[in-house]
């Protein structure tokens, strides 16, 4: 066994003590509402003490969870020790550290194209860490205790810390909303990104390795695992995709394998072992418990929003924060062997739905979810659906100075009826033959090429007839969000122009499986586009200017050579008087009716082949 820091801590938690650094302050108590009580058939999948497989997190009774040394070492172990699980690591954090990856088979060191295959996520947002622990007990069992037979017709691909910086910023004060672990870690990586916002930018160096990782075993089923926030209810596992029964998707034969095949085996084999699975929601306003849901838009920023654009099936976990972290782990653990069951079962069938979605080739593209991610986004409900709640009180809180709910920690014996608002693409996109982007856009170029997106490559200049965007008003955004400052592209106008693009630019046809999110990455008005995320700020600066002393002298010519031109000006001097004031201003109205103006500004740099 392990001698490990979290035996230490099950000793110091065995006598009342914490071995937490950060001393309590006078206020800090338990602020959580009551634990609705639960006892289920998975605890028995909890490893007797004398196991010599026994993970660190079940040396405290799963209320703790190991750091990433000691997760390294003892996985290190298990790999060495089973000829099924296969340790290496698949990138490096800023801060150096290494990402480790599981390929669970018993196929040997290459996977049988045939099995389908699951990879299972855990800790993107590093003190939602269930799936780790989980994964670990799991892995322990088709090793060492007879559950090998899950391996017999699908494959495992297991990360079990994605954040592996935020797993180290460790604290007991880092998710106050949630119960347990004891230690938790941060939610952004060192860089002070949030993962779950970065699948279509690309930014940080783990999500660019993840992304090398999914396009290397090409997974059937992606699994993102979660804990969530907001409201207490009943449920303990909540899970969702995009078009969870009825809502939105890009991928909709995948969709309805998740919905028809996936849903009710996990939900029956969760419910067996004593859980209460949901489906992923949020509550509309958390001082109104029962004003109504809202599910989860399936942006590109995040797992299942990305899964929906490629055509991967791709399951969003979010484990329920209020209940015990014992109750959470066991509840992703009976989750994890479910859908390995279900894609042993239904595997070819989901792998033959991905690949209709991925021949698909829409003349429309969706895009810009409304207000969303459980805050309305539509007038009309979905539907209605039945929930299960607890009960629950409102007080006059001195601090907020309003209603506040207080939860009871018991069930309502009686569903709520609630109506579920889903949010909507607000966007139709048209997407062309294919994009042209110039070697002066490395980077843009790059992030396409990680995505595993195909594209031609210029060996020497060609002069092509494209379709360009110029932005009339953009909008910067006023503060900085996950390391960019967002642009809204505002309206457009298109213009056709001959452009000779140099050596090393490129040509993206959307005529292949990722056109869908070519197009969402590359069309200015998409609010997932490299352009909304401010990666073009240079084009809305004018660099070129023409002083006083040449400029009058010739816009007086201009006056006096287009009577058009002067009833126009005549026209604007009337109606804004600020504008008639200002000499400048008057000046600068010639000056962008010139051919010396710049006609790059606000021009978008990349061509649109129609």
């Amino acid at each position: 066994m392990l001698k490990t820091g979290l035996a230490a801590l099950a000793v110091a938690m065995m006598a009342g003590t914490t071995m937490a650094e950060t001393p309590k302050a006078p206020w800090d108590s338990d602020i959580l509402p009551p634990t609705l009580a639960w006892h289920g058939a998975s605890e028995k999948l909890v490893a007797k003490p004398s196991d010599p497989w026994i993970t660190p997190s079940e040396l405290t009774g799963l209320t703790a969870s190991p750091n990433y040394e000691e997760t390294r070492a003892w996985l290190e172990k298990l790999a060495a020790a089973s000829p099924l699980i296969r340790m290496e690591v698949f990138g490096k954090s800023p801060e150096g550290r290494d990402l480790l990856v599981l390929y669970v088979s018993k196929d040997g060191d290459k996977f049988d194209p045939k099995k389908p295959v699951l990879l299972v996520q855990a800790g993107i947002h590093p003190g939602e860490i269930d799936g780790k622990d989980a994964g670990m007990m799991l892995l322990r069992d088709m090793a060492f205790h007879g559950k090998d037979a899950l391996l017999d017709k699908v494959n495992l691909v297991f990360v079990p810390i994605f954040s592996v910086d935020g797993h180290e910023r460790a604290s007991p004060y880092s998710r106050p909303n949630q119960r347990g672990p004891v230690i938790q870690g941060w939610r952004h990586t060192a860089q002070n990104l949030n993962l779950n916002r970065d699948y279509g930018k690309l930014d940080a160096p783990e999500m660019r390795a993840m992304i090398g990782l999914i396009n290397k075993v090409q997974p059937d089923l992606y699994m993102d695992i979660h804990v969530t926030d907001g409201e207490d209810y009943q449920y303990d596992v909540t899970y969702g995709w995009a078009g969870y029964l009825g809502d939105f998707a890009r991928s909709k034969a995948t969709s309805a394998w998740l919905d028809n095949t996936y849903l009710p085996a996990t939900q029956a084999g969760l419910k067996a072992a004593g859980h209460v699975p949901g489906q992923l929601v949020f509550a509309l306003d958390d001082r109104d418990p029962k004003k109504g849901l809202g599910s989860s838009p399936a942006s590109l920023r995040y797992s299942n929003g990305y899964g929906d654009a490629v055509g991967m099936a791709t399951v969003l976990v979010e484990n329920h924060s209020l209940k015990p972290y014992r109750q959470r782990v066991l509840g992703a653990y009976v989750l994890l062997e479910e859908s390995l069951k279900v894609l042993a079962r239904d595997g070819a069938a989901l792998r033959a739905a991905e690949t209709a979605d991925r021949a698909q080739r829409p003349t429309v593209v969706e895009a810009n979810f409304g207000t969303g991610f459980g805050k309305g986004g539509g007038d009309k409900p979905l539907r209605t659906v039945s929930f299960l709640g607890v009960q629950y009180e409102t007080y006059d809180s001195p601090a907020t100075g309003g209603k506040e709910v207080r939860w009871l920690g018991k069930p309502d014996p009686k569903p709520w009826s609630l109506p579920l608002f889903a949010a909507e693409p607000s966007l139709q996109l048209t997407p062309p033959k294919a994009y042209w982007i110039s070697s002066a856009k490395p980077d843009v170029i790059e992030r396409l090429r990680v995505h595993g997106v195909q594209m031609e490559t210029l060996a020497a200049p060609k002069t092509v007839s494209v379709d360009m965007i110029r932005f009339t008003s953009p909008k910067i955004a006023p503060r900085a969000s996950e390391g960019h400052v967002e642009i809204d592209a505002g309206p457009v106008t298109h213009e056709t122009r001959s452009v000779t693009w140099p050596a090393g630019s490129v040509r993206v046809s959307t005529d292949q499986p990722l056109g869908e999110l070519v197009t969402l990455l590359l069309e200015p008005e998409s609010d997932e586009s490299f352009f909304a995320w401010g990666m073009f700020p240079e084009v809305l600066q004018r660099v070129e200017y023409i002083e006083g002393y040449a400029l009058a002298p010739l816009a007086e010519k201009m006056l006096a050579a287009d009577p058009k031109l002067k009833a126009e000006f005549e026209a604007k001097l009337a109606a804004d008087p600020k504008f008639a004031a200002d000499p400048d201003a008057r000046l600068g109205w010639f000056y962008a009716r010139t051919p010396y103006y710049d006609d790059h500004y606000k021009l978008y740099p990349i061509g649109r082949e129609l």
